[in-house]
């Protein structure tokens, strides 16, 4: 398949009184990426960080930061998160319709790489053209709960679009995470999934509900990133965790 597991832990989920020893704590875990969810409280009700904390962490830590933005309004961050030393900048399909292409180009212009996530409602079909673009994004979020909101149960049906979308493009890097459900009091035992692939490549992301026997469901549709929220920071051997979501991702890609 040519991708490789990628486990990132979900800041939203940590201690942010001891951010960067939390981050450090999760890279010495064996963690390859830091999630950071940011939203608005508008797009979706909850509000959570920005630029500011972002640039605070990144002087703590060169760890790849993934940042997931649940705003209405992404080409307002474009620039601050750019500054702040954000490597990753998702944004949503849906309420970038018309204007991805330059949001696109800006945030690789701030040395960023493009992501685009779509909500359950949202047809797969509606990111081929940002996947196919002459300035592509470079990763697909499938989110498999309305973001936002916590205890939602996860949707198995969002795996045809991992599917479809690793079928499609089969560089595709799927990254598997519990984000939201920890910043809403959820319990650890509870798994969000993400898919995600790298430069020069699309990459998928579930999210939402993922519970430990449907990682495995979620592997094998295609994921190979796993962003894991409560899931880790709960546990208490968060690398005896982070060492099972990364089999359970190798299993499926020697499976497949």
């Amino acid at each position: 398949m040519g991708v490789t597991a990628k486990i990132a832990p979900s800041m939203l989920s940590s201690d942010f009184a001891n951010l960067a020893s939390e981050a450090e704590r999760m890279l010495n875990c064996g963690a390859d990426w830091l999630h950071m969810d940011i939203m608005d409280g508008h797009f979706v009700p909850n509000l959570t960080i920005g630029a500011p904390v972002i640039e605070s962490l990144r002087k703590h830590t060169k760890a790849y930061l993934d940042c997931h933005l649940m705003v209405t309004n992404p080409l307002d961050y474009v620039e601050p998160l750019g500054k702040a030393g954000a490597s990753g900048f998702t944004f949503h399909v849906e309420i970038s319709k018309d204007n991805w292409q330059e949001l696109v180009q800006r945030i690789k212009s701030k040395g960023m790489r493009p992501g685009v996530a779509l909500k359950p409602g949202t047809s797969v079909e509606e990111v081929y053209p940002l996947v196919e673009g002459a300035n592509p994004v470079e990763m697909v979020l499938v989110m498999t709960v309305e973001p936002g909101f916590g205890g939602q149960k996860f949707m198995p049906e969002m795996m045809d679009k991992v599917r479809s979308l690793r079928n499609r493009y089969p560089s595709l890097d799927i990254e598997v995470s519990p984000s939201l459900i920890s910043f809403c009091n959820f319990s650890w035992a509870l798994w969000d999934g993400i898919a995600g692939i790298g430069l020069g490549e699309v990459c998928t992301k579930v999210d939402g509900g993922l519970g430990p026997s449907t990682i495995a469901e979620a592997a094998s549709a295609g994921a190979n990133c796993i962003v894991a929220g409560s899931s880790v920071f709960g546990a208490p051997e968060p690398a005896h965790v982070i060492s099972l979501m990364r089999k359970s991702v190798e299993d499926a890609q020697k499976n497949s």
